[in-house]
């Protein structure tokens, strides 16, 4: 999404980043991962395609990605490619109303797993969607092996609304209401979103 495209948000832990082109390399062998294309229910891209996707996802205006970054690992070596960790995405399914998201998350990296690294990004992703795309609903589609995701997205708010044992996926759904937008402001305070020129 070009609105983000200069976009940084600074977390406790993460950092996001947009998605460039010199991230693509380390992305796309990610993504060989079985494992990965399993609990994101993705197909292989060749690299020639995952740079058409990456610049997809740059310029199409119904679909936000970051990249995220381990804090530390940045503050410590200041190489983007050694501190990424995963990417959080949110697109727009209808885009005639843009006010229903679906988002997603994925820690690729497996050190960074179990440190609630996805949490911290997914709300900052959530808060970001909230302040500058006034998103009002947000949907989740994980598979049905993911419990790890599952009981982290019923852990924030959201709800199951169906189940689909074709897709092997249950779709969970969670209304940004006024309680909901002081938690999320609450669980991300402190962190800061800066727009670099250039």
């Amino acid at each position: 999404m070009y609105i983000n495209k200069n976009t940084v948000i600074t977390g406790k832990n993460v950092i996001l980043i947009p998605y460039k082109k010199h991230h693509v390399l380390k992305y796309h062998e990610w993504m060989k991962s079985e494992e990965l294309q399993q609990l994101t229910a993705s197909e292989p891209l060749s690299l020639e395609e995952e740079y058409t996707m990456q610049r997809s996802w740059l310029m199409d205006e119904n679909k936000c990605t970051f990249i995220i970054l381990d804090k530390r690992k940045y503050e410590e070596t200041k190489n983007e490619i050694d501190a990424m960790i995963g990417d959080t995405n949110l697109f727009f399914a209808n885009p005639d109303d843009r006010i229903c998201a679906e988002a997603e998350i994925m820690i690729a990296e497996p050190w960074a797993r179990g440190r609630k690294c996805g949490w911290e990004a997914m709300l900052l992703m959530f808060m970001y969607g909230i302040k500058y795309l006034a998103v009002k609903e947000y949907i989740v589609k994980i598979s049905y092996i993911n419990d790890i995701s599952i009981r982290m997205f019923r852990n924030m708010g959201f709800e199951d609304i169906s189940r689909s044992d074709v897709f092997q996926e249950v779709t969970m759904s969670k209304i940004v209401d006024k309680l909901w937008i002081e938690w999320i402001n609450s669980s991300t305070a402190g962190c800061e979103i800066n727009t670099k020129v250039g």
